[in-house]
């Protein structure tokens, strides 16, 4: 190969790799500065029950994962703990039978009416189903959601 031949490929190299890298930074700014929806103008996917729902991850979790991950789903239950933390709150649904739970993670916009939320109230609650993990420490499924909010 010349000379010329060289410094052309060898240019045409370092310029396909600065953009390469332009394109790559591009895409990472994009999935950085991605919003969602908010949940309440949502429809869900799927309207459920929280003990049954809760039994389903329990009798096979790898196949509810499939079913219901990232999926907005909208879940009727009895608030069993709420947990403050110092800008957020999460809200549980447990089974008090197996020690299983459903934990709600909840929008910005949306945490003055979760604070609402006390145990012993009945709600339903919408949000992006995460998935469901077995806790081999707890000896518990759990299911947790995001961007949740109280349906009305």
């Amino acid at each position: 190969m010349n000379p010329t031949n060289k410094k052309k490929l060898k240019r045409f190299i370092i310029t396909g790799g600065i953009l390469l890298i332009c394109i790559a930074g591009i895409y990472v700014y994009y999935l950085f500065t991605l919003k969602h929806k908010d949940t309440a103008d949502l429809n869900p996917a799927f309207t459920v029950e929280a003990l049954p729902f809760i039994k389903e991850f329990e009798k096979d979790y790898k196949t509810a994962n499939k079913k219901y991950a990232e999926k907005i789903v909208a879940v009727n239950g009895m608030i069993t703990a709420t947990e403050t933390a110092d800008t957020t709150i999460n809200i549980k649904m447990s089974d008090t039978t197996t020690g299983s739970y459903l934990i709600f993670a909840f929008q910005k916009q949306h945490l003055d009416e979760a604070k609402t939320l006390k145990p012993g109230d009945s709600a339903t609650i919408k949000g992006s189903c995460s998935d469901g993990v077995y806790s081999e420490i707890l000896g518990v499924y759990f299911i947790s959601f995001k961007r949740c909010t109280i349906s009305k």
